[in-house]
């Protein structure tokens, strides 16, 4: 909505983000000294920016959204997202305008930090977490986004985030490698790859 990005562009209003305040410094602590992160569905930018001021100065941020023109001809959360990015000048922010299916098909960087917040059917977070955590090296997180039921919270057990997650816990989907859960904070659940 153009409203939203003249209210950003102007000041009166900061980047949406659907993640809690909780999960915002978690995101921020986790991502730090990280050279390659990977974050799928980066809509208007707020946590892209706290992981770009937390990476290693050295490290690339990639920022996977198809962002598809609206009515205008134009996708103004991917206009408040790059001036939102564009706030820190730590390390280096790759936008890839695609779907994360499309995105993982020509990738083959080693990743130490993927945030999941794509698509949260059942079978979008399954494929982004097999599409993406081969990927993740040894010692590397995932972080899901809305895959926790907590007290108070919004999320429901029926969520693809929260039944992926759940699978992965029960070693219903291998990668290739042992992932075991690191934290969990609010919705975030943390998930570190083994030796």
């Amino acid at each position: 909505m153009p409203w939203r990005w003249l209210g950003h562009a102007l000041g009166l209003r900061r980047a949406y983000t659907g993640t809690t305040p909780a999960e915002q410094q978690a995101l921020l602590r986790l991502a730090g000294g990280k050279k390659c992160l990977v974050e799928i569905g980066a809509d208007e930018g707020a946590n892209s920016l706290n992981l770009r001021k937390a990476m290693h100065p050295d490290g690339a941020l990639y920022l996977i959204d198809p962002y598809k023109p609206g009515r205008l001809g134009v996708n103004f959360s991917y206009l408040i997202a790059k001036r939102e990015v564009s706030k820190s000048d730590n390390g280096r922010v790759v936008f890839i305008r695609q779907l994360s299916h499309q995105a993982a098909l020509g990738w083959h960087d080693a990743i130490d930090f993927l945030f999941v917040d794509g698509d949260h059917s059942r079978d979008g977070a399954l494929r982004d977490w097999l599409d993406w955590s081969p990927h993740v090296y040894a010692g590397g997180l995932v972080a899901f986004h809305d895959a926790h039921v907590f007290p108070g919270g919004w999320t429901q057990p029926s969520w693809g985030p929260v039944q992926v997650v759940e699978e992965i816990i029960e070693g219903r989907h291998s990668v290739g490698g042992h992932f075991e859960v690191s934290e969990v904070v609010d919705s975030l659940v943390v998930l570190r790859r083994g030796a």
